[in-house]
């Protein structure tokens, strides 16, 4: 299992985030989006394993993220990081404040997974969902990314954002998201300012008032 730790900056930059609100960040692994942001629930099946089970599988996650990138340099571009170095110690420093945030701060990490979250209609502004929807469409089909949007759109109260929208190994694009998207409510593809997986430059933005 790799637990990978993303910086709030991260987060801001894939979804081209505004200030205010609340937030669903679903899986979020080991980031800092909730460390560092008011009124964000984190939400992982990882988290059932407890703080120490945690804090192996995040800094293993930090090795052996910057071995899969070495492996596949010509997926990756750099002009948002600016380099090697800098994102390596963005993520570092993500897995710290996610940890300490964690161990302080247990009841905003909840242990759940898609299609069923256990948070009442309309519990957050936004549901943000990162590197799982459309990422592993490989192993999770049409039908169940109907059924986990489905999901974020009954939690979130104005929308859900989802990036990327590309297959995680190859960067190219989903075959069913079209089809997918005529089955939700009014959706915008909408570019983002981060810039790292080849390809994944744009989020979905879908309208949950209109679900």
């Amino acid at each position: 299992m790799l637990v990978t730790s993303r910086s709030a900056a991260e987060y801001r930059a894939m979804f081209d985030l505004y200030p205010g609100g609340s937030f669903l960040d679903c899986c979020a692994g080991g980031s800092s989006f909730a460390a560092e942001t008011p009124d964000v629930i984190a939400v992982d099946p990882a988290y059932t394993m407890g703080y120490a089970a945690m804090s192996r599988l995040v800094r293993a996650g930090l090795v052996d993220g910057d071995r899969m990138i070495a492996a596949h340099q010509d997926r990756f571009e750099w002009s948002w990081y600016g380099s090697v170095s800098a994102r390596a110690a963005m993520r570092l420093s993500a897995a710290e404040l996610f940890l300490a945030d964690l161990r302080s701060r247990p009841s905003h990490y909840i242990a759940a997974a898609l299609p069923d979250l256990p948070f009442a209609s309309s519990s957050v502004d936004v549901a943000l969902c990162s590197h799982l929807l459309f990422t592993w469409a490989n192993r999770f089909d049409e039908q169940w990314h109907l059924r986990a949007i489905t999901e974020l759109l009954r939690v979130a109260r104005r929308e859900v954002r989802i990036f990327p929208l590309v297959h995680q190994a190859t960067g190219s694009p989903v075959a069913f998201l079209d089809h997918l998207r005529s089955s939700l409510p009014p959706s915008e593809l909408r570019p983002v300012p981060y810039r790292f997986q080849r390809g994944a430059h744009h989020m979905l933005v879908i309208d949950s008032q209109l679900w």
